[in-house]
């Protein structure tokens, strides 16, 4: 029997997070933080409509996460990403003392694990989660973006 609230479906809800922004052009990542089965936060980067090199999905969705909770630290939150945190994202999630994170798609060149950045030694980490699906958005994205140069 699959619970309606496992991975796989709140990291779908990260998927639609990543599409929207595909539709604004920006890097198709999603996030989403969950506690209790409930969405506290959704986010998607937001680099190029900020001008801010910072506004990454992993960034907005602890921020929001962070003034839902009325506090800085992400105890007992999941945050579900459609790929794996660069080492910013990393490092912001170590000082939020995130539970656990499940991200889709691995970065083999930005991750956060390539790049041998640490997480809060709590901090549980799933990953591989419909990164298939992360993946192809992603792909499309940089296809789309080269044949418009």
């Amino acid at each position: 029997m699959v619970l309606p609230f496992d991975d796989t479906y709140f990291m779908r809800k990260a998927l639609q997070e990543a599409e929207a922004a595909f539709e604004k052009g920006e890097v198709p990542i999603g996030a989403i933080v969950v506690v209790k089965d409930r969405i506290i936060a959704r986010a998607h980067n937001l680099t190029e409509q900020l001008h801010d090199v910072t506004a990454h999905a992993e960034m907005q969705a602890i921020t929001a996460a962070a003034n839902f909770l009325g506090g800085k630290y992400l105890h007992e939150c999941t945050l579900y990403v459609t790929l794996e945190p660069c080492q910013m994202c990393a490092g912001a999630l170590y000082w939020s003392q995130i539970s656990k994170i499940v991200y889709a798609a691995k970065d083999p060149q930005r991750g956060y694990g390539a790049l041998g950045t640490k997480l809060h030694p709590k901090t549980k980490v799933l990953g591989g989660i419909l990164e298939d699906e992360a993946s192809d958005l992603l792909r499309k994205f940089f296809v789309q973006k080269r044949n418009l140069n």
